[in-house]
């Protein structure tokens, strides 16, 4: 992955030139995610910048990327995992002139088609903006999940800014707003975003009734891991030792070790796989991912942190993930300092395992859904925002220190593929575990300990002292009068805890405003939650926190006696 900046200006007379200057200053705001190399593309009407984080092509690849003609003009930050496919079927005059996977975007715009009509064919992780300037037109577009961040917004003049993060244009920009998933903006079909990305299963009476086959799930999901795989740079996985990073794990493995069978170098240069785990001494996490990994002959690494480690993290934290959500901050910041040990040892990209627990209802309040209807509709809201929680997080915390996250769970065609199940046969509770289906496709992958470990957050997961330390620390630096006068000082999604009212804070010191505190989703969670599932259990309203552990009953933890069995049904 990397950054783009860009900004542009369709009005008659319009030069951007001497903006340059200005835009490669804010383009170094964004750096990290790109520390290998700057490129720029300045015209009048079109100035894009690019830092690049090499992982495909690294001795080659550079952006902008120019058409051969010089025509259209792209910066991209994501990966395209299908693009030889594409590529195969161009057909046209367009002539490649890198070895990038991205380029094809540009080819596939030169086939003259509207960006809606193809984007539905790209498989991948992407926000890029592309400028063709014989038509003096602009398309901007995001993947379908939003797993790469991209904002926009205008100047007092009215120019157009696009960037991959918010503080390289907030103080250009007073309207500056997050650019949705799966939308596309084309200067030539007037001022809106459209939506490209749509699916048949958002309504549940479209897959009621329906199942999926076992070893096709599992099938999906090894092929979404062997697509993104690609890359000429050395990889690992974080590897929590939870159900998701360790399915990742086991099925990188596979291929990893196929690779080496083979003597196979063609796919990537580093065949040994690496695995990355994080947590307070003693954590759950870091003792069930050596498990983990004893299974699956990973060369691993597990690393301790110290809370007050983390706390110190935290106001850089929220300057790099640009949110004030408590559960997003919480599992951000070991997530942030696991990025800076696995960049340190010459790692560029890892697999994770994001994604899975809003696929199939991982988490904990889900024991609590009443029917397969309204458990299938949490699952839709939870997708819808997923770019603003987890998706934000792993990218943003990796990309920190130069890390690229990829998440297998969220490729497009498994999506489809877990999505089009009805909810009936995902739902928890009455003795039956979450993500049982998941579990029991990979019957025999994992460990029994692992594979029926029950679902905890990765901000639990890694030491119940670190939320309950953050908690404390909140209590002694956040006043009562302050967080009663919450709703004057903070209009905009006032916070409800001291915890919030003080990351709050730290957020507001980089992201003034009014803009910039409405691209951070608010109201009531339960354990990850959307407000709405708050109506599922009434205990809900009043126990509402992020953490798993808030709801009763099901967390299962030392010193808690569990009240459903999580082992595997006999």
């Amino acid at each position: 992955m990397c950054s783009i900046l860009g900004v542009f200006d369709l009005r008659p007379g319009a030069d951007l030139t001497p903006l340059r200057p200005l835009a490669l200053s804010l383009s170094a705001m964004q750096r990290h995610r790109g520390p290998d190399w700057s490129g720029v593309h300045a015209e009048p009407a079109a100035l894009l910048v690019h830092e690049r984080l090499a992982i495909v092509d690294p001795s080659g690849g550079a952006q902008p990327i120019r058409s051969e003609d010089g025509a259209l003009v792209l910066a991209v930050n994501g990966e395209i995992y299908n693009h030889r496919e594409l590529e195969q079927g161009i057909g046209g005059d367009y002539r490649f002139t890198t070895g990038s996977d991205c380029e094809v975007l540009n080819a596939l715009h030169a086939g003259g088609e509207a960006p809606e009509a193809w984007l539905p064919r790209v498989n991948g992780i992407f926000a890029f903006a592309l400028w063709d300037r014989r038509a003096r037109r602009i398309v901007i577009a995001r993947d379908h999940m939003g797993i790469c961040p991209l904002y926009w917004g205008h100047d007092a003049d009215g120019r157009l800014w696009v960037a991959s993060e918010m503080k390289a244009i907030a103080r250009m920009c007073t309207d500056v707003a997050v650019f949705p998933p799966g939308h596309v903006y084309d200067s030539a079909r007037g001022d809106a975003p459209v939506q490209w990305y749509r699916s048949d299963w958002r309504d549940h009476d479209a897959v009621r009734g329906l199942d999926v086959d076992k070893a096709e799930l599992r099938q999906a999901l090894e092929q979404a891991v062997h697509r993104q795989l690609m890359g000429d740079v050395p990889y690992g996985v974080l590897l929590s030792g939870g159900l998701d990073s360790s399915l990742i794990a086991a099925c990188a493995a596979r291929f990893a070790r196929k690779r080496i069978e083979d003597d196979d170098r063609g796919e990537a240069w580093w065949p040994r796989l690496h695995s990355f785990a994080i947590g307070l001494e003693g954590s759950p996490d870091l003792a069930a991912a050596q498990v983990a990994a004893d299974a699956l002959g990973t060369v691993h690494h597990g690393f301790t942190y110290s809370f007050e480690e983390g706390l110190d993290a935290i106001p850089e934290v929220i300057r790099h993930i640009e949110t004030y959500d408590v559960t997003t901050i919480r599992a951000s910041t070991p997530m942030y300092l696991l990025a800076r040990r696995i960049k340190a040892m010459g790692v560029k990209m890892v697999l994770s395992g994001e994604g899975s627990d809003e696929l199939f209802g991982g988490y904990l309040y889900f024991h609590k859904a009443p029917d397969a209807r309204a458990f299938h509709e949490e699952l839709v809201r939870k997708l819808d925002a997923l770019h603003q929680y987890d998706c934000l997080r792993a990218n943003k915390s990796m990309m920190a220190w130069g890390v690229e996250a990829r998440v297998p769970f969220l490729d497009v065609q498994f999506i489809d593929t877990a999505m089009r199940m009805d909810a009936a046969h995902k739902m928890a509770g009455a003795g039956r575990i979450e993500k049982a289906v998941l579990r029991d496709a990979f019957a025999g992958v994992l460990p029994d300990e692992i594979l029926w470990r029950q679902k905890e957050q990765f901000s639990d997961g890694v030491g119940y002292g670190w939320i309950d330390g953050l908690k404390a620390h909140a209590e002694v630096v956040v006043t009562d009068a302050q967080l009663a006068g919450a709703a004057t000082r903070f209009p905009v999604n006032p916070p409800a805890t001291k915890e919030a009212w003080w990351y709050r804070s730290l957020f507001e010191r980089h992201f003034p405003g009014d803009a910039c505190a409405r691209t951070v989703p608010g109201g009531k969670s339960i354990a990850c939650s959307s407000p709405a599932a708050i109506e599922w259990d009434a205990a809900f309203a009043a126990a509402a926190d992020p953490s798993g552990r808030a709801v009763a009953g099901v967390h299962h933890a030392p010193g808690v006696s569990p009240v459903e069995d999580p082992s595997p049904p006999r």
